[in-house]
């Protein structure tokens, strides 16, 4: 269904099996990670003991022990796909992605030390808040995560973020993230500034999203919907 959605849409389904071709200028940062089996072993052998004993080093300042950020400027992981972990931290570590405390922090991490680490935080349960039902949320924003809007080539938001849909490896659990992280981040997709999208997919949709939609979603998604 998802290659489906995305082919019928003109956006490019699945995960890059080898490193995405540098562009010309000005130069636009892709995702360097190949699912190889070789990197799928890495994360496969995450090891949680060795996990936590590194998040209470360098992460739990930011991001919690349990991966419940202590603000919501940082993302939540607790429960996140521990292939969408690894690809942020590699991609903060290649300079695909652009944060100063992140990729001094990734850059000194060796990658078996990042797959403990995903491992740890994919194995924190979920708060599972869930304070408002989909009565109460406005029907557009539904539509978008179940259907889409065909009209301007956005397919549905479930067919990637929602658990079991059948999207790439790398797609990010959005349940229970925080309200102002999320909309930062469709910000940033939407105006560039954030480019690590394999593709360029969700920059594609995130710029034909409305600020309303924008929030919308967000609200959505931090509410404990999926």
């Amino acid at each position: 269904m998802y290659t489906a959605i995305c082919r019928a849409l003109g956006i490019l389904p699945g995960s890059p099996a080898q490193p995405q071709p540098a562009t010309v200028s000005p130069p636009t940062p892709v995702s360097q990670v190949v699912w190889t089996p070789e990197v799928l072993q890495i994360l496969a052998r995450g090891n949680t003991e060795r996990g936590r004993a590194k998040v209470l080093e360098v992460c739990v300042a930011c991001h919690g022990e349990q991966g419940v950020s202590v603000s919501p400027d940082y993302p939540n992981l607790n429960g996140q796909s521990g292939a969408a972990i690894y690809k942020q931290m590699h991609d903060y570590r290649t300079g695909s992605r652009a944060n100063p405390l992140m990729t001094g922090i990734a850059t000194a991490l060796e990658e078996p030390i990042i797959a403990d680490v995903a491992a740890y935080y994919a194995g924190q349960p979920k708060r599972n808040p869930n304070p408002a039902t989909l009565g109460e949320l406005p029907a557009p924003i539904v539509r978008l995560v179940e259907l889409g809007d065909p009209n301007r080539n956005i397919p549905p938001c479930a067919a990637c973020h929602r658990p079991g849909s059948g999207g790439p490896i790398e797609t990010p659990i959005l349940s229970e993230q925080g309200h102002a992280y999320l909309v930062q981040q469709l910000r940033m997709y939407a105006s560039g500034e954030r480019r690590n999208d394999v593709y360029a997919r969700m920059r594609t949709i995130a710029a034909r999203l409305t600020p309303g939609e924008i929030d919308g979603l967000s609200r959505y998604y931090s509410a404990g919907f999926r």
